[in-house]
């Protein structure tokens, strides 16, 4: 439909498409002491997610969120007490701009939110145990022009994902890396 009006449009597939329900902007899983997985959330990851993309001027949102604009045709969740998702901007989803209308936090969490896996203690206490950033919104591809080759459009929606780096350590060093569980990260050139 918005083709024939003259609206460019395209459609999008994501790999990996989370479907995060309470918008945390991640995917949580919950196991128990033992392991057993516990079904305490509706967040899921799906194997890929299809939506559409039209270029808009955004003159409710200024000349910044110009352009590629998300349209999800079948969205799962009510917004704003309807079913729809979009217009949101890949701009503001790629910046992290969540708190904009039309949906841009659901989208940015299906492209870009965390895996974490957490244990669920007997006294309602909880604790991180995994976290996976770099698992969803993979290989995000249109159709090219004219061809049927794959256009792969992840970097209109996502920065580069950062890669760990391992390197030898003295026990003291790791010790208290552990006591401040952090992580020593460097954004891939």
């Amino acid at each position: 439909v918005l083709r024939s009006l003259g609206i460019p449009t395209r459609v999008i597939t994501n790999f990996n498409s989370a479907h995060d329900r309470n918008i945390n902007l991640s995917i949580d899983q919950y196991i128990d002491i033992s392991g057993k997985t516990l079904h305490l959330t509706e967040d899921s990851v799906w194997n890929f997610h299809v939506w559409n993309e039209s270029w808009f001027i955004r003159r409710d949102l200024g000349s910044f969120y110009d352009g590629w604009q998300v349209l999800d045709a079948t969205p799962q969740e009510r917004s704003k007490g309807i079913y729809q998702c979009g217009p949101a901007s890949t701009r503001a989803i790629k910046e992290g701009d969540v708190n904009l209308d039309y949906d841009s936090s659901f989208v940015f969490a299906a492209v870009n939110a965390d895996c974490v896996t957490w244990i669920h203690h007997s006294n309602k206490r909880k604790e991180r145990i995994y976290s996976d950033t770099r698992k969803i919104g993979k290989f995000i591809s249109t159709k090219a022009v004219g061809t049927n080759s794959r256009v792969d459009v992840t970097a209109n929606y996502k920065y580069p994902e950062v890669k760990e780096i391992s390197f030898k350590i003295t026990y003291s060093q790791y010790k208290n890396s552990l006591m401040d569980d952090r992580k020593i990260l460097v954004t891939a050139v």
